[in-house]
């Protein structure tokens, strides 16, 4: 009986990897960009993080990848609307999953970001829009970026 059970635990581990891993290839075709292994590992890893990451964090969660290959990947996604980039006061550029709803669209998907002085964690918030800015005349924005900097509240407790 515990055999059993056994197989049907990994059996639903597969199954749930599988499914996950459909999601995934989903997710990427939604966005015309052609599900590569790397591609697939990429996003997983960026979905599971808490926070924005950066091509160096990457290339520390994904050790037997190239720099080469991680950062066409990152360009790719962005070019296609997958990530967004985030510029923070850590002088390293850090890249988000957009939500499947985005449309990466100046300014209807700008959005809040948290950049964490202490910790340097950049949070993404794509629920809390940024207001809408009266720029001077012949002022014509192409893109944003609206960043908080602060404590997050692990370090600030």
């Amino acid at each position: 009986m515990e055999v059993s059970a056994g197989i049907m635990k990994r059996t639903t581990t597969l199954s749930d990897q599988m499914q996950k891993d459909n999601n995934l290839e989903q997710r990427l075709q939604a966005r015309h960009v052609q599900p590569t292994a790397m591609r697939l590992l990429v996003l997983d890893c960026m979905i599971r993080q808490k926070a924005a990451v950066s091509l160096s964090d990457l290339e520390n969660r994904l050790p037997r990848s190239d720099r080469t290959t991680l950062y066409r990947t990152l360009k790719t996604f962005e070019e296609k609307g997958v990530i967004h980039q985030i510029h923070d006061d850590s002088g390293t550029v850090k890249y988000a999953v957009c939500p499947e709803d985005c449309s990466c669209s100046y300014p209807n998907d700008l959005h809040v970001h948290f950049y964490c002085s202490s910790c340097e964690k950049t949070n993404c918030f794509p629920h809390l829009s940024v207001p809408d800015f009266d720029l001077p005349d012949n002022f014509r924005p192409v893109s944003g970026n609206f960043v908080i900097n602060g404590l997050c509240p692990s370090c600030s407790g």
